[in-house]
């Protein structure tokens, strides 16, 4: 085998050159049929195991009862308080994670692949004869209370709430917004009752990936193959929008205050409609990179901002596309002046060959990354399942990237940035 010539720089290749495939999932199914989903790669000796539930604030009767019941499935089972739970993991150098999001929720385990059969036993009990302690709500509801306060005096924290609730209606999932009042009225038998529906006897999916243990099927199935998870329809939730018909707000909280939340969102297709992936291009060459149009005008040649970020909020029904920094008071509206200019001259002027390619290159180099290990392509695979979408979409989206031309983004533009589609909020 030759040597390698430190001398000579290795040769450069572009990454809208590489031809990206995405590694393949195996899968099976438990004996209650709950499916797993698993890809077994990497170099270090760790697994992760993800049990996905349709239990998220899509399906709450009361608002917070989802995250809260997600929340508090470590802090406590008829065998286990939530110190003996934290002490079982911590002592196998374990990590467990528990998320709640608008569709759905989950609980993760990361742990040394050799303690797999340790420790997913813990968390069938966790699911299973979760208990929801009394004291334990009551500590949650104090700091949950408490962090709302502090969160409530930020303008960024205020901005993020009131323009999902301007698009889509503060009761409806996609622009809750919960009060002081929705943490005082949890009680511990809205989280149980939900905890029985939506994860004992919910639907569930699971993710493995990483080094898995050749045992891991028979450890899943001996743990979970026999819970009553998928053996009937959950009840069908509807959710009907209701946004503001003023779309342009200004919010002064704090009359000294110097620092202004800016964000201008408009809804948007969800990933199924053919326009998603063409739009991503778009919304990178609008705000999605550090070298992005907005960065380039608002921060680099105004000075208006450190930062501004255009980007996609993804979920089942429908996406949101928002614009999101924050400026000095005495320049917000300025931005948002800038920010029209922007979306303008996308509709005006078609883009540039070297501003195109330079997109495309960043868009695939930042795919490339994220498909860096075991964890991160099953995340992907999680993503495109959970959304119903396959293997098709990925390589469309490839396709996308490296044949969209400038006119087709032209026309993008103006169908969706035409005809004062965002709402607007300062909030300061």
């Amino acid at each position: 085998m030759p040597s390698l010539n430190r001398m000579v720089a290795p040769e450069i290749t572009d990454p809208i050159d590489f031809d990206l495939t995405l590694q393949p999932y195996q899968s099976y199914t438990l004996d209650n049929n709950v499916p797993v989903y698993s890809i077994h790669a990497g170099t270090q000796e760790v697994v992760q195991v993800e049990w996905v539930f349709d239990a998220g604030n899509w399906q709450e009767e009361k608002k917070l009862v989802a995250a809260a019941t997600n929340f508090m499935l470590k802090n406590g089972t008829s065998q286990l308080n939530a110190f003996s739970i934290n002490q079982k993991f911590e002592f196998y150098g374990a990590f467990l994670s528990v998320q709640c999001h608008i569709e759905t929720a989950s609980i993760t385990l990361f742990c040394l692949h050799k303690y797999a059969a340790l420790l997913i036993p813990v968390v069938a009990e966790i699911l299973t004869n979760s208990i929801f302690p009394e004291d334990e709500l009551k500590t949650f509801r104090q700091i949950q209370i408490q962090k709302l306060k502090v969160n409530l005096e930020k303008c960024d924290f205020v901005a993020n709430r009131m323009i999902d609730a301007y698009l889509y209606g503060e009761n409806h999932p996609y622009g809750s917004m919960s009060g002081l009042d929705a943490y005082e009225a949890l009680i511990r038998e809205d989280l149980q009752t939900f905890f029985h529906r939506y994860y004992l006897n919910g639907h569930c999916q699971i993710f493995v990936s990483g080094i898995i243990p050749k045992s891991m099927d028979h450890l899943l199935n001996h743990s979970f193959g026999q819970l009553p998870l998928n053996q009937q329809e959950l009840p069908k939730k509807e959710h009907f929008k209701k946004a503001e018909k003023e779309k342009k707000h200004r919010i002064i909280q704090d009359e000294k205050g110097v620092q202004a939340a800016i964000r201008m969102a408009r809804s948007f297709p969800n990933k199924h409609h053919p326009d998603f992936p063409k739009a991503t291009v778009l919304n990178n060459i609008l705000g999605g990179f550090f070298g992005s149009r907005l960065m380039a005008n608002i921060r680099e040649e105004k000075g208006y901002t450190y930062g501004i970020y255009s980007y996609f909020k993804n979920y089942f029904a429908e996406s949101e596309w928002l614009i999101s920094t924050e400026a000095g008071r005495e320049v917000s509206e300025a931005t948002i002046i800038e920010i029209h200019k922007e979306l303008e001259k996308l509709k005006q002027e078609p883009v540039g060959e070297d501003e195109l390619y330079l997109v495309r290159n960043q868009l695939m180099g930042s795919l490339l990354s994220r498909l860096d290990g075991p964890f991160e392509i099953m995340s992907r695979w999680k993503n495109y399942i959970l959304n119903g979408l396959d293997i098709q979409y990925f390589n469309q989206s490839i396709e996308v990237i490296k044949t969209i031309s400038s006119q087709e983004l032209q026309e993008l533009a103006n169908k969706y940035f035409s005809g004062d589609p965002f709402y607007e909020l300062t909030v300061i």
